[in-house]
């Protein structure tokens, strides 16, 4: 257990707190908490960088912890009106549809390297000042109409993610053959 792994996991056990803030409408609260765990995923991977800490837990645990901080925004901002469920529903089946080839491909005997395209990596930052911006409507109109911006920026950003992974797992069991 190293440092970038207790920041990951912190990102995972803010989580709850950040979930009981939307629900009771604490927004600023809520705010506060998911720039927190945002924070932390990007010190996370620095550190691990610049201190030659890589573990294979971390390798498998940030981007866990990334889905459920994301995954639990998404559903709960949904669930109270934020943001559009159809959204949730992009951003939820992109991680299914990968999550599924990378069972396809494990199971027909390919171990595929677990590490993120930039692509992938530009989606989940669009994801992440999506929450943020929706989190900050209250504060002035200019959130309110960025928020728009980001939301289909988002949805356009996870859309050719999504459709990205699938062309390389099509591409890699293809040549498998």
């Amino acid at each position: 257990m190293n440092l970038p792994n207790i920041l990951t996991l912190t990102r995972v056990l803010l989580i709850p707190f950040f979930v009981i803030f939307i629900i009771n409408k604490y927004f600023e609260w809520a705010l506060f908490t998911f720039a927190i765990a945002a924070i932390t995923d990007g010190i996370d991977g620095l550190l691990a960088r610049i201190t030659h800490q890589r573990t294979e837990l971390g390798a498998y645990l940030d981007p866990i912890a990334d889905k459920l901080l994301l995954f639990s925004a998404f559903i709960t901002l949904a669930i109270v009106e934020i943001i559009p469920s159809w959204l949730v529903v992009i951003v939820i089946a992109r991680d299914v549809i990968i999550l599924t080839g990378f069972l396809v491909m494990f199971l027909t005997g390919y171990h595929p390297e677990i590490k993120p395209s930039l692509l992938s990596k530009t989606t989940t930052a669009f994801q992440i000042v999506t929450i943020l911006l929706v989190l900050m409507i209250g504060y002035s109109p200019t959130f309110q109409q960025l928020s728009v911006i980001a939301i289909y920026g988002t949805a356009v950003m996870t859309i050719l993610s999504g459709s990205h992974y699938i062309y390389i797992g099509t591409r890699i069991l293809n040549e498998k053959k």
